[in-house]
């Protein structure tokens, strides 16, 4: 029997209720009929999954990989990304990558949360900030995709805290002073995938308007 603590079960409760919540929102007969959805949400969740099964770290629970979900939820919109995310972590945690203890904790502060603040930061940017194509590659893929690598490492780093898992000392010197080393190239990842796809593909991109961001400039 999968031995789980208290906050991880509560994890485990609230991201299955989130995804129960994405999946009634979405049209699966679309789904079906749409094989370019299809092939846009199962494709990210393989490339994700082969960016994710690259990790480094000395401490057990404790190691770093890049994310890639700020650039996963431009490409898809809100409710795909969640369901693409949450695919890609099952079969990171089939895998043996991750552990089903953690799934819900993964759930929650490595893939929920930086997926809905990654929209967030294109909401705002759509809405009150300057629609130009340098700015939605800045804000919303490079600066949005180099905070989440930092917002998720911290909140991950205060479970291990609050659980009782590690010492501060421990979570700090092995897991979050490695942030630093990480949010540029988390940034330059998200950053240089959008471009390449508005350039070459922009009718896969779910947030990029040629109307909007070029054609009125």
């Amino acid at each position: 029997m999968m031995d789980i603590s208290l906050l991880q079960g509560i994890a485990w409760l609230l991201y299955l209720l989130s995804i129960v919540i994405v999946i009634r929102k979405i049209s699966f007969l679309d789904f079906a009929h749409s094989k370019k959805t299809q092939h846009l949400v199962l494709g990210a969740s393989i490339s994700v999954f082969g960016l994710w099964i690259f990790r480094v770290g000395v401490t057990p629970g404790l190691d770093v990989h890049f994310l890639w979900l700020t650039a996963m939820t431009l490409l898809l919109g809100l409710r795909w990304a969640l369901l693409s995310g949450f695919i890609t972590l099952i079969v990171a945690t089939i895998s043996g990558y991750d552990s089903w203890a953690m799934f819900g904790v993964h759930g929650l502060l490595g893939v929920t949360t930086p997926i809905a603040v990654s929209y967030l930061i294109y909401n705002f940017s759509f809405h009150k900030l300057p629609r130009h194509f340098f700015v939605y590659v800045f804000v919303c893929a490079f600066f949005a995709g180099a905070a989440m690598i930092a917002l998720k490492m911290l909140l991950l780093g205060g479970y291990y805290y609050i659980d009782g898992v590690y010492q501060a000392d421990v979570i700090i010197d092995t897991y979050l002073m490695l942030i630093p080393l990480l949010i540029f190239s988390e940034g330059m990842l998200n950053g240089m995938t959008m471009t390449l796809l508005i350039i070459y593909k922009p009718t896969w991109v779910y947030t990029f308007y040629d109307k909007y961001y070029i054609q009125d400039k």
